[in-house]
């Protein structure tokens, strides 16, 4: 009774709020607009055609050898990438929080883990390629093979290992530091081996988030698409084989079909990490370890698991070096001549160079910030109010996080390309109306408003770019947002409210002041995954817009690796430099700055001195 009188009160505070109302008016139309109407819209044409319902489209694709060849090996990658990235980030992470290592390895750590952040998705092909390739520099060079190939399964097992396993690194070091140390002390107190203790507590403990880590690197293995572009050769993924079928046989309708299969796997692997894997973790591990680890000592164990692990690092770090090194070469692969700067000055002189980086640095900073401010809108509405449509706005919110790049490409040609509902045909069945002897005023109305059809004009303009960019970005910055939320006690805002502030005061100079390292953090990481963002934008760039990301993927495809690493080398710089600035803002500004003894000294003698005049 209680609950249902306190959901009532809270609803109706809500509706006599105004700016909250429209506020919530507002998300649920841009996610519905731009999250399910695409997903939506790939449906209908997969399952919709002249004569209503069918599957045809179904059967003609499953029909393609190559489309059932595409699904076998995607998952054969998803799997063995999965697998893989998951071993090797379980044992760099197990290394840096057991293990009693050299103080230069955990930087080396670190620079992994950021790498993979600041460079875009398929930098690692270009040095795979460039090393190890049929005129690769530790191949050809080094080892006088000349008939090896690179290209193919193994090549995009290798490059997308590289590439993801960082991310589990990144997360199971936070579930292994989680791990209360009294359970495993325990356990050794009783006998057990080092490995007992980790085969019978810390790997039962620890499963829930290595199967999390593995779901989350298979659906970005399978949704990757220009990796497998870049070093796949001939064999197709069903990313790549989408993009296929959408530039070289131009076939709208198949690809939508094609895109709905690979969703359906990438929204099965969401829906079991999300609501099964993420609530059995949080509740398998405990919080805050109660004290400090007795870190393993023994030379025995730990001078080999350095030496393993630093060489791994050493030479992923090689990897992204020979991006920079790769556009410094006269000519890659031949011969070792005098280091040049002239790739750098074609990129600008002769390849639009400027425009692809002026145009890729403005529309992820006009995306960056409304991505920021619409994840911690919606995680405010989802941790700090009850309504109705909370759990639509969420769930929506979060969707964007399983649909491939390559998949909400296809969605936006298919949803906008005509218009809305296809609105551009409307002045079409008007006219068939006429000739029939009926009149439909509305249609040729619409039409003679939006002549492109509504929201038609978005379509091949800078604008459907932005759109996409925070489609991509809004998961990561809600994640983020909603966690920041939960630590903030509902009174500060109460009296805020209690005060006379409405809605929009409260959250401006209250809440979003509280949450602000984790608005500036979800700024630069909005910024840096839409400045290199490919897979969801490759479809929808035209010539009219340059892009630095789909630059590089155009000079790769080409063979032209010393422009290719140019123009990669400075957008390096690019994302680097801002997540320089991000950390050096949230230092200074982000948070508040320690005063000094005297200083707080003096501030107490101030206090004090007010106080007494005001007694007095």
């Amino acid at each position: 009774m209680a609950k249902s009188q306190s959901a009532a009160l809270d609803r109706k505070k809500l509706m006599a709020d105004p700016i909250m109302v429209g506020t919530i008016i507002v998300l649920i139309a841009f996610l519905t607009l731009f999250i399910l109407y695409p997903l939506a819209i790939l449906l209908v044409d997969s399952f919709y055609g002249g004569t209503g319902f069918t599957l045809d489209t179904f059967q003609r694709i499953m029909a393609m050898p190559t489309f059932i060849t595409a699904i076998g090996n995607t998952l054969k990658v998803g799997f063995l990438v999965g697998i893989l990235s998951t071993i090797v980030g379980l044992l760099f992470a197990y290394v840096e929080v057991y293990v009693k290592m050299w103080r230069f390895v955990g930087s080396l750590f670190k620079v992994v883990s950021m790498l993979p952040v600041v460079s875009p998705p398929f930098v690692l092909s270009l040095s795979m390629i460039m090393l190890f390739g049929k005129a690769g520099i530790i191949t050809r060079q080094w080892l006088k093979i000349y008939d090896n190939s690179v290209y193919g399964f193994w090549g995009i097992v290798i490059v997308q290992t590289l590439t993801f396993f960082p991310v589990c690194y990144m997360m199971l070091k936070g579930l292994l530091k989680n791990i209360d140390p009294s359970l495993e002390e325990a356990a050794r107190d009783m006998g057990a081996s080092r490995w007992k203790v980790f085969a019978t507590v810390t790997f039962p403990l620890l499963l829930p988030g290595l199967g999390n880590a593995f779901l989350v690197t298979f659906i970005e293995s399978i949704a990757d698409f220009a990796n497998p572009m870049i070093i796949g050769g001939s064999y197709d993924t069903l990313a790549t084989t989408i993009y296929l079928q959408i530039t070289g046989a131009y076939d709208k309708e198949g690809a939508a079909a094609m895109a709905v299969v690979l969703l359906c796997i990438t929204l099965g692997m969401f829906i079991v990490q999300k609501y099964y894997l993420e609530a059995k973790t949080a509740a398998t591990l405990t919080g805050k370890a109660s004290r400090g680890r007795m870190l393993i000592a023994d030379r025995s164990v730990t001078i080999p698991l350095t030496i393993l692990c630093s060489l791994a690092t050493l030479f992923v770090i090689m990897m992204y070096a020979c991006v920079p090194i790769g556009a410094l070469f006269p000519t890659w692969g031949y011969k070792f001549s005098p280091l040049t700067f002239k790739w750098f000055g074609q990129v600008f002189s002769r390849y639009h160079g400027l425009q692809a980086f002026r145009d890729s640095f403005v529309l992820s900073l006009i995306a960056a910030p409304i991505t920021a401010l619409l994840s911690m809108i919606i995680s405010y509405l989802v941790v700090k109010r009850k309504f109705r449509s909370k759990g639509f706005i969420e769930a929506v919110s979060m969707l964007a996080m399983a649909v491939p790049g390559t998949v909400l490409g296809v969605g936006y040609i298919r949803g906008y390309s005509g218009g809305l509902f296809h609105s551009a045909n409307w002045s079409i069945f008007a006219d068939q109306a006429v000739e029939n002897g009926q009149v439909i005023r509305e249609a040729g109305a619409l039409h003679g408003l939006f002549p492109n059809g509504i929201l038609g004009g978005i379509y091949g303009t800078a604008a459907i770019l932005i759109i996409v960019f925070i489609v991509r970005s809004l998961p990561t910055g809600t994640r983020s947002g909603i966690s920041a939320l939960r630590q903030i006690d509902k009174s500060i805002e109460e009296s805020a409210y209690d005060m006379g502030a409405d809605s929009f005061k409260v959250f401006m100079t209250v809440t979003l002041p509280l949450i602000k390292d984790s608005f500036l953090s979800g700024l630069v990481t909005a910024f840096v995954r839409s400045i290199t963002a490919i897979s969801a934008i490759i479809l929808l760039v035209t010539p009219s817009v340059y892009l630095i990301t789909v630059q590089i993927n155009e000079f790769a495809e080409k063979g032209a690796y010393s422009i290719a690493c140019a123009f990669a080398t400075i957008l390096i710089l690019i994302t680097y430099g801002s997540v320089l600035l991000m950390n050096l803002f949230i230092k200074y500004f982000g948070t508040s700055r320690k005063l000094k003894p005297e200083k707080v000294k003096k501030a107490k003698i101030k206090r004090v001195n007010i106080q007494v005049v005001k007694e007095g």
